[in-house]
């Protein structure tokens, strides 16, 4: 029978097996799922199936670069136990290693880019399950590049629990844009300068900020003034360079990439789960779950 695209990707879902280990499966047993299940498993990716509705919410961010590229990825595992496994920790650098050496254009295509070894990255990490014994997931990953008048910035904070990857032009100094990346892993900004922010999300923030000071009393004759005021506090407090330099309170970002004859022109900033779903689960109960095991 034809196999679609909607029965590949249902049966991904189901193994965690990538997309044409997903389409060979269906194809050998004519569109069966129950028995593109067992040839899967047959194939030996049997446990990784078994966690695939588990929750990965811990795990580990990476920094990796070479010359005039780096790239940043998250992956997730069930706990942080095994975070901090070094098997599991050679995998994400043998995966931010190929990811770098490859740039598939996303996860969905990393799972079934091929690795040195021969095997998908989806095969990889599935042997990685079956060795280690919990969900492990490649979340996300993003690549980028600069010229030779630029510095990237890379900074690990807390052994992987947040990484924050900036991209600096106009000096070669790392220790420059390592410290702009320190400073938004502490303050969390969302943007580079205030025009990233869409004309959309100021307006709306505005609107906030009026409501809030008529709903104080003050006068409408003012309310517009103070609404500015406080706009460039809301500005401060999203924009990486209105804000105060945590090594330097009393110099904005932005003066002290001045002081060096810099630019931020990017940064991301990843931390492990933020918007997954955590597992809630005692450390006598995690201790445990590994004994057992």
């Amino acid at each position: 029978m034809a196999i679609t695209a909607q029965m590949v990707k249902e049966l991904r879902e189901k193994t965690g097996a990538g997309m044409m280990d997903c389409k060979k499966a269906l194809t050998e047993t004519d569109g069966d799922m129950d028995k593109a299940i067992d040839f899967l498993r047959e194939k030996g990716i049997a446990k990784a199936a078994k966690k695939a509705d588990r929750i990965a919410a811990e795990g580990t961010t990476y920094i990796q670069s070479n010359g005039n590229e780096a790239i940043i990825l998250e992956v997730n595992a069930e706990t942080d136990f095994v975070a901090k496994n070094e098997n599991f920790q050679n995998l994400v650098k043998e995966l931010g290693t190929h990811l770098l050496n490859n740039k598939p254009a996303s996860v969905e295509d990393a799972q079934d880019s091929k690795m040195d070894n021969g095997s998908t990255v989806s095969e990889f990490i599935n042997a990685a399950i079956a060795k280690i014994g919990e969900k492990i997931t490649l979340r996300r990953f993003e690549i980028r590049t600069k010229g030779d008048n630029a510095a990237f910035g890379e900074y690990l904070h807390m052994g992987g629990r947040i990484a924050v990857l900036t991209v600096v032009e106009g000096t070669t100094d790392a220790e420059v844009a390592k410290d702009v990346a320190m400073h938004a892993a502490a303050l969390n900004p969302k943007y580079v300068s205030r025009d990233q922010v869409s004309a959309e999300e100021v307006e709306r923030e505005r609107e906030v900020l009026t409501q809030q000071a008529l709903n104080e009393g003050k006068p409408e004759n003012i309310v517009a003034k103070m609404v500015e005021g406080r706009l460039g506090k809301y500005f401060e407090d999203i924009c990486i360079l209105d804000q105060a330099f945590v090594k330097n309170p009393d110099q904005k970002v932005r003066q002290f990439l001045e002081s060096k004859g810099a630019t931020l022109t990017d940064f991301i900033r990843y931390e492990v789960g933020e918007g997954l779903e955590k597992r809630q689960e005692n450390f006598a109960d995690e201790v445990m779950s590994q004994v057992k095991k």
